[in-house]
């Protein structure tokens, strides 16, 4: 994946943040959305995308279009630097494929000190018991 290439993809618009901020709020758009739409994208392969749209189900629309938003800083470019790192971390991530897990059995030992560990709490709840005066 070619950072740069799919930068180019992406589409921004600047929408003026919500929250208090004085005189200046109303005059300046400094918030920041980003649109990344995978099924239109030409710089993933068929398999990357599958990939993206499994691992980012939750984060997709249902026209599988990816929606950042960034209004952390009073500056619209520093608010685009911050949405694009973050896209690209997001689409990083997604691309990462999992080491697969080799099951693996319980030494011998641990499972010694497992069952003495057991018996030991169990002694000490009998411990605890009212003695029987019969």
């Amino acid at each position: 994946m070619n950072s740069e290439k799919i930068i180019k993809e992406l589409k921004f618009k600047a929408v003026r943040s919500s929250g208090a901020g004085g005189q200046h709020v109303n005059k300046v758009s400094s918030k920041i959305e980003l649109y990344f739409d995978l099924n239109a994208s030409s710089e993933l392969a068929e398999d990357e995308k599958e990939l993206l749209s499994i691992k980012l189900k939750t984060k997709l629309t249902k026209e599988n279009l990816l929606l950042l938003q960034c209004d952390e800083s009073r500056s619209q470019h520093k608010n685009k630097e911050i949405v694009i790192k973050r896209f690209l971390e997001i689409i990083t991530e997604g691309l990462k494929i999992p080491k697969k897990r080799r099951p693996t059995k319980p030494s011998k030992s641990s499972i010694k000190k497992r069952l003495e560990k057991k018996k030991k709490q169990a002694y000490k709840k009998v411990l605890r018991n009212k003695p029987d005066l019969n």
